[in-house]
């Protein structure tokens, strides 16, 4: 036989998504099954997304739009701030090397792609984002919300100062070998060295995100970062001399001293967060600060006793007392 549920027909897109919304679906539960299409439709879009920006950067990297200069131009300006006797000028003019035939056309799909993933940021985020939050409670979509607009401007933060560290790195890389040597640059090394800088300055710049978020979820305590603290610098330094492409000591000093900072922040804001926590645990539970072979206090001290109340006076009736009723038990009385 057939059952029920087998004649009931599909359920559209449209009854899909309603069903899987927050207001109709508040507990976001979903089969297997469910969560793989949605994985599937959200990865779809989001690159369809990625494709569409990088069309338009494959087209910004040769077109100026306005006042906005082309991507070719942006990126090749730390060259050509390097001074004309020490970098190649064939026509007079700024270039890079082309070594290979169709290597003009994969840095120009490479830095298109690059482009296109940062200007349709909030849309692919987006859709990660909402396959992810109908699992989260509000105060945890709150949270994740901070979280993310909190490491989008610290990885553009990073970004920026790469792209201004780059200029006095080239230089100094340069300056090896006085006039015995000019810079005569590969197009697809180049645009990988400032595309590299860029990657690991955003990156880097979101572990002090990263220690404030294990701060507040309880696995990082202000008391262990203070004892760390030493170590942690020191870690700073030796990941920057390894992160940072070239062997560029100024880049790694920009950058080692900008995480410190950045550290040293993090573990302010969970002192404060610490600080606050211990405050309002204790006026919730005197205890809660105790370690685990620390005893709790045993108080034997009741408080005041109440007075007992005063007995009751007796009550005196007037007359003659009345006699009292046998009582009965299934129609006979207690004498019988």
């Amino acid at each position: 036989m057939v059952s029920d549920e087998s004649l009931r027909p599909d359920p559209s897109r449209r009854e899909k998504r309603k069903q899987r919304s927050r207001r109709h679906n508040p507990d976001g539960t979903m089969s297997l099954k469910d969560h793989l299409y949605e994985l599937r439709t959200r990865l779809g879009w989001a690159v369809l997304f990625i494709l569409l920006g990088g069309v338009f950067g494959f087209i910004w990297f040769e077109v100026d739009f306005g006042v906005v200069p082309s991507l070719s131009r942006v990126l090749i300006d730390p060259y050509c701030a390097l001074p004309e006797t020490v970098r190649l000028s064939p026509n007079g003019t700024c270039q890079l090397l082309q070594t290979q035939p169709f290597e003009a056309f994969m840095i120009q799909f490479k830095v298109g792609i690059a482009a296109g993933m940062v200007l349709t940021a909030p849309l692919w985020l987006y859709q990660l984002w909402a396959f992810i939050t109908p699992g989260l409670y509000a105060k945890e979509r709150r949270f994740a919300t901070v979280f993310v607009f909190l490491a989008s401007i610290l990885f553009a933060a990073g970004g920026v100062l790469a792209f201004l560290v780059i200029p006095q790195g080239l230089s100094v890389l340069v300056s090896f070998g006085g006039d015995a040597f000019i810079t005569a640059l590969n197009g697809s090394a180049y645009i990988s060295f400032v595309l590299v800088m860029l990657l690991i300055f955003g990156v880097s710049f979101e572990v002090p995100l990263l220690i404030i978020m294990l701060n507040r979820v309880g696995v990082l305590r202000y008391e262990n970062l203070s004892k760390w603290r030493r170590g942690i610098i020191f870690g700073v330094f030796v990941f920057a001399a390894f992160a940072t492409p070239g062997t560029d000591p100024i880049s790694m000093v920009v950058l080692a001293a900008a995480m410190a900072v950045l550290v040293e922040l993090a573990i302010q804001v969970s002192r404060i967060h610490d600080r606050r926590k211990a405050r309002r645990e204790a006026l919730e539970d005197p205890n809660a600060g105790l370690s685990d072979d620390e005893a709790t206090p045993l108080s034997f001290d009741t408080g005041p006793v109440p007075p007992s109340p005063p007995p009751a006076e007796p009550v005196v009736q007037s007359g003659p007392t009345p006699p009292a009723e046998p009582r009965k038990s299934g129609g006979f009385d207690d004498v019988t």
